[in-house]
């Protein structure tokens, strides 16, 4: 018996999103056969002719091209409903903390305002998912941008931080950059006004503050909080700001589930740029898990940040 079109249309659309969700697995995620046939449930063989539809569909270029449905309408839903400016989801692998595909989807985003002619001031945060970006991104000629740091790049020993992504993006991109020389946390709020004070530091943070867009990342406020895993912050601190509120922190700034910066404690000795709420120029963030939600919630909420790149079950988790 012949198929009705419209039952015929569908079962192709659905193998094309199959097709795509394979290749997305094979070629950005890099996944064997045997591994993506095992994430999708399928067999070897099914996993290859998903692959191979994919290719001989068009589906593949240099990026993956085939927009998988359910990502985009969780963006635009995440758009609609908290009011961002914009947003990108990426599909979550089992068994993933979602950072390869958001850190990939982050890059795009540098990658695309870097190669804009009209010359520009990019402002960046640090973290993990930013530092994996930045090791995605190709070689750049982009000598017309200035690339400024929105936060300190010095450890508590007075190394460099770990995840500072300023001097990895400088390897690849030809774009003056512009460092903050000290802690994203000072010892005491005596000793940052200090350090601010000084005039290379004082210019660089006014640059920071009318950067024409702004990428950062959202840390969590728990025991696995990156200001203390760093060592910025002592536990007996940490729980200091637990129980006045704190949810998450952007350039060390830490805020609450509404958005609003917690009064004293830590945020005294935060050497960072302030975070611009409301004033115009795109602040996106790259973040995803499930410990960042309430995070990236209070961050929307407060107007903290104007766009999101994140993952399938964050999106799914923000909008429940």
């Amino acid at each position: 018996m012949k198929q009705p079109k419209t039952e015929s249309a569908d079962k192709t659309s659905r193998r094309l999103d199959e097709a795509a969700r394979a290749a997305w697995l094979y070629y950005i995620s890099g996944k064997t056969q045997d591994e993506i046939a095992a994430v999708m449930g399928v067999s070897r063989q099914s996993a290859q002719r998903l692959v191979s539809l994919a290719m001989s569909s068009g589906l593949v270029k240099v990026r993956i091209d085939h927009p998988i449905s359910h990502c985009l309408n969780l963006a635009e839903t995440l758009k609609a409903r908290l009011g961002l400016e914009y947003c990108d989801v990426v599909p979550t692998l089992p068994g993933s903390d979602g950072l390869t595909g958001v850190a990939h989807a982050a890059a795009d985003v540098i990658e695309r305002w870097l190669a804009r002619d009209a010359a520009l001031v990019m402002g960046l945060g640090t973290g993990r998912t930013l530092r994996a970006a930045i090791e995605l991104l190709p070689r750049l000629d982009c000598d017309q941008h200035r690339i400024v740091s929105l936060t300190g790049n010095i450890a508590p020993d007075g190394s460099t931080a770990y995840y500072n992504v300023l001097f990895s993006i400088a390897d690849r991109v030809s774009a003056p950059t512009f460092p903050i020389p000290m802690p994203v946390i000072a010892a005491s709020a005596e000793e940052r006004d200090t350090l601010l004070a000084q005039k290379t530091i004082a210019a660089t943070r006014a640059m920071a503050a009318r950067a024409d867009v702004s990428i950062v990342g959202i840390g969590q406020v728990d025991a696995a909080a990156p200001l203390v895993l760093d060592g910025f912050l002592a536990r007996a601190e940490l729980g200091a700001l637990q129980a006045a509120g704190a949810v998450g922190e952007i350039l060390g700034w830490v805020f609450d589930r509404d958005g609003q910066l917690i009064e004293g404690l830590s945020n005294t000795r935060v050497s960072s740029a302030p975070l611009r709420a409301g004033q115009g120029a795109p602040v996106i963030a790259a973040a995803c898990g499930p410990a960042k939600v309430a995070g990236i919630l209070g961050a929307i909420r407060g107007g903290r940040i104007t766009g999101l790149v994140t993952d399938e079950a964050t999106a799914e988790a923000l909008l429940a």
